[in-house]
């Protein structure tokens, strides 16, 4: 359709149709005023503040919801509009509390600023009280709905960004108010306390509860979220140097746009908690003794140079943090190859799942499991695997809510139900780990029925015909018995996936499985199969941590070098030789696991370890323990004191990332710079800085001294970082373009798997019961940092384990009894949460509550290895404490 012109205030614009006149008055840079309206939520003509005039027919309208029309001639401050928009105003403040001075929203607040603007000082009109009860028993939000002006902002980002549905109007009339089911508290419904809601209410109706600080903070700086691996734009308020609110950026493009989840909302209070490490410290015996930075970095340097003199590079090892920043990690890998001559090297990602995420970046390169979550909903269906992104990483949740709720089909295979089941259109409940006999069911069912995108496949694969041989030869039985399904249900998911173009969102459910590597190979056989790749499909993998994605494409891992060039890889190897003028060694390093087996037999002598805490985030702390004592040298650098920090020898303490200069790598590959919001504690130094300064000491020629100079070497190490040397982010670059078809280059063809398993596994008896461990919302990782956040353990204390109405009336169980679970590994107490939700012989476990002890039931060992069993479940014993 063609576009349509009219004039505003005597400016000619041009628009499409369908547009607003609001938004094409802004287009052009005529402010209309607005208290309901938003960019990201569906215009309602609710405050009607927007009014404007036409001037042919003198008409008077809402802007936001009327649409341009041909030779429109609108005035948007007429004497008429104006008077219309005083009144308005007016009578909001006639119910309005005269509490301005002692507001939270202070200068922020939206009808304050409109008021202004009108020139409205006093409304004159008979006050009309409009009293409300005030409401803050939770920790996270006041609500104050006094000074609810009913602009519906939290109603619609709640039902359409969140798709949560806890709130609606309740009542009419004078009466009217944004209200839960029933009109309960807020904790007592289905609320997340994403706080989504505040940060759009254009007044104090709805505010952050922060008991040290009322009012507008001094400043606000834009930042990243630390947490999960979404990667959400912050807008982060403080007050000398002290962080005292969060809200979504509003930057144009974000991941986010106008949410977050109750973590990157509410769980940054841990930047000002009472074990934060201000300045470096050595163990002298059993006691700490507080010392210079100069002599910190100086023994730093002298330990590590005598353990590589005295035992050779191999008796070193360095765990960098899958949390730490991209230049942070490419210095400390850089620090342990280049001058200390060791490719032991690893991080967080590794019990993440890497290896997993390995298998499929091997066969498809980096173009296509890195896209934007925005794209997930250009798919014709959506496949969702091992995965609780509602929990995990909530914003990411949103993306597929949005998609479901707007008609997408939504495919789930999950042991148990999720925020996600209730808009699902199929849901297989699977046995724990039976997502790979249910991979290879599906995949039989559309070669059998020859729902194959044969197009692709033939123009971008390989090996199709020997693949799906191997698949027709398996039997349906066996395939549902592993996966503790029926026909009827494969037969649903296929019908729904016929012919169609699948985003396949994969968990930590799958990628910490035992068998992990065969089931993304499935994922990849099945994103193949259905031509799931390229601008509509394809494979997402949700990143627990917040640089996890940019810790291996700098280096962190004991087999790649940065830009995920391995370190076998001769010609790479040679490039990098030749830039950083030192010789590397072509063998793979130690991974976490190995480098804490190999501390156990005395072999390795000296760890540093970064930003991480592997006495709590995994299992076999005993052994960690062990290995850990017998260290000749022992560095920790970190922000807060912690199981690993009371081990250490020297501590060297760091900054978050809200103290310090950096860039993070997301989920979707897009690489987002950062400022200092705050400083870090006194005496405490940014991780940057301390390994420049360390490396110098070390023998590094020169200091590069600046993240600048950090991040022009990367962009020339890295080159799908070329934008970061500009310091304005961009994407992570793709390397070469597997399975395309362009005229201009050589398709480099995806191959099928040349091996098909089905996860089968004798089931051990004297363990009947299964464990599967997943996160919550109000935990992150490990917990190490969530677990110091005062408001987010004030609401949510300890754990709990999750077990079936079924589960329950067998044994005897109420809600709030304590259960031991037991497993070979270990065992644990918890308190039962009775749960509908949660299927008959499955407990649910979560992550990081009371020290991660869920990490009790598992055992130590290398990802994929004989021994392994996986991180993601268990088989268990429960009877009551």
């Amino acid at each position: 359709m063609e576009d349509i012109t009219l004039k505003i205030d005597g400016v000619n614009v041009t628009c499409p149709p369908g547009t607003s006149i609001l938004d094409a008055a802004k287009a052009v840079g005529i402010k209309i005023p607005s208290l309901c309206s938003h960019p990201e939520l569906t215009p309602i003509g609710a405050c009607r503040l927007c009014l404007v005039e036409e001037a042919s027919s003198g008409r008077v309208f809402a802007s936001c919801v009327t649409p341009v029309a041909p030779e429109m001639v609108i005035v948007t401050d007429s004497d008429r509009v104006q008077r219309h928009r005083r009144n308005i105003v007016r009578l909001m403040m006639a119910e309005h509390p005269e509490s301005c001075l002692v507001c939270s929203k202070g200068n922020r607040c939206e009808l304050r600023e409109i008021a202004a603007e009108l020139g409205v000082g006093e409304n004159k009109l008979y006050p009309m009280p409009n009293v409300k009860n005030f409401e803050q028993v939770n920790p996270f939000i006041v609500r104050d709905l006094a000074k609810c002006v009913l602009c519906g902002r939290c109603i619609r980002v709640d039902h359409e960004l969140v798709v949560v549905g806890a709130i609606d109007y309740n009542l009419r009339g004078f009466e009217c108010r944004p209200a839960t089911l029933h009109d309960l508290p807020l904790e007592d419904s289905s609320c997340t306390f994403c706080g989504s809601c505040v940060s759009v209410c254009p007044t104090g109706a709805l505010s952050t509860k922060t008991p040290e600080f009322v009012g507008t903070p001094e400043k606000e700086s834009i930042s990243i979220c630390g947490f999960c691996g979404t990667g959400c734009s912050l807008m982060m308020g403080s007050v000398g140097e002290h962080v005292v609110e969060v809200n979504p950026s509003r930057i144009s493009g974000s991941v986010n746009g106008a949410t977050l989840c109750v973590r990157g909302h509410y769980g940054h209070d841990y930047l000002h908690s009472k074990v934060r490490l201000g300045s470096p410290l050595l163990r002298t015996g059993e006691e700490w003794k507080e010392i210079t930075w100069d002599d910190a970095l100086e023994l730093a340097a002298t330990k590590l140079r005598e353990i590589k003199e005295n035992y050779g590079p191999a008796s070193l090892a360095f765990l960098g943090s899958s949390k730490c920043t991209n230049e942070e990690n490419y210095l400390f890998q850089k620090m342990a190859r280049v001058v200390l001559g060791t490719n032991n090297i690893d991080s967080g990602g590794y019990i993440n799942g890497r290896l997993a995420v390995q298998a499929v970046w091997k066969r498809l390169g980096n173009t296509l499991f890195r896209k934007p979550l925005s794209t997930i909903g250009e798919a014709d269906a959506i496949l969702v695997l091992g995965a609780d992104p509602t929990q995990s990483t909530p914003v990411a949740g949103y993306y597929i809510k949005r998609a479901a709720k707007n008609g997408l089909p939504l495919i789930e295979i999950n042991p148990r139900k999720t925020g996600l089941s209730f808009l699902s259109s199929v849901r297989l409940e699977i046995k724990p780990n039976g997502d790979l006999a249910a991979l290879a069911a599906i995949l039989k069912y559309l070669v059998e029925k020859g729902w194959v995108d044969q197009g692709f496949i033939s123009q971008s694969t390989s090996g199709f015909e020997p693949f799906s041989a191997k698949l027709l030869a398996l039997d349906f039985g066996l395939l549902y018995k592993n996966a503790g399904i029926d026909a009827r249900g494969i037969k649903q998911v296929c019908d729904l996936i016929k012919g169609k173009r699948i985003s396949i969102v994969v968990g930590s459910g799958v990628l910490r499985q035992r068998i992990a590597v065969s089931i993304m190979n499935s994922i990849v056989d099945l994103a193949l199969i259905t031509g799931s790749m390229g601008e509509r499909g394809g494979i997402y993998i949700l990143a627990k941590d917040c640089n996890e994605m940019g810790a291996w494409d700098m280096g962190s891992a004991p087999d790649f070098l940065p830009g995920t060039v391995p370190v076998f890889d001769a010609q790479g190897r040679r490039r990098f030789e030749r830039l950083w003028k030192a010789k590397l060694s072509p063998d793979p390093g130690l991974d976490v696991v190995r480098i804490i087996e190999e501390a156990d037999k005395g072999r390795l002598k000296g760890l540093y370890i970064m930003g991480e805490n592997p006495l709590r985030s995994l299992p076999d702390k005993e052994l960690i323990k062990k290995g850990f004592e017998k260290l000749e040298f022992l560095i920790v650098q970190d922000i807060l004191e912690n199981e690993t920090t009371q081990m250490a020898h020297l501590i060297l303490p760091g900054a978050a990332a809200a103290e310090k200069e950096g860039s993070f790598t997301n989920m979707e590959g897009k690489i987002q710079s950062f400022e200092p919001v705050v400083a870090p504690p006194s005496g405490a130094m940014p991780d940057w800085d301390i390994l420049d300064r360390l490396m110098a000491l070390l023998g590094q020629p020169r200091r590069l001294g600046s993240i600048s100079r950090i991040r022009r070497e990367i962009s020339q190490v890295v080159p799908g970082y070329g934008s970061l040397a500009d310091g304005i982010g961009g994407w992570a670059g793709t390397g070469e373009v597997r399975g395309s078809v362009g005229p201009e280059a050589e398709t480099i063809r995806i191959p099928f798997s040349e091996e098909i398993l089905i996860g089968a596994r004798p089931e051990d008896g004297s363990y009947p019961m299964w464990v599967v461990l997943g996160t919550s919302s109000f935990q992150m990782g490990c917990g190490t940092r969530i677990a110091k956040s005062r408001r987010i353990t004030e609401y949510c204390p300890e754990g709990f384990a999750e077990v079936s109405v079924q589960d329950c009336d067998r044994l005897g169980l109420k809600h709030g009894d304590k259960i031991i679970i037991e497993s070979k590994a270990g065992s644990v107490m918890k308190s039962v949460r009775v749960s509908t939700d949660q299927p008959e012989g499955v407990i649910f476990l979560p992550w990081g509550f009371d020290d991660n002890n869920a990490t009790l039931l598992l055992g130590l060992a290398q990802f994929g290895g004989p021994n392994f069993e996986g991180w993601n479940s268990c088989r268990a014993n429960i009877h009551k404490a």
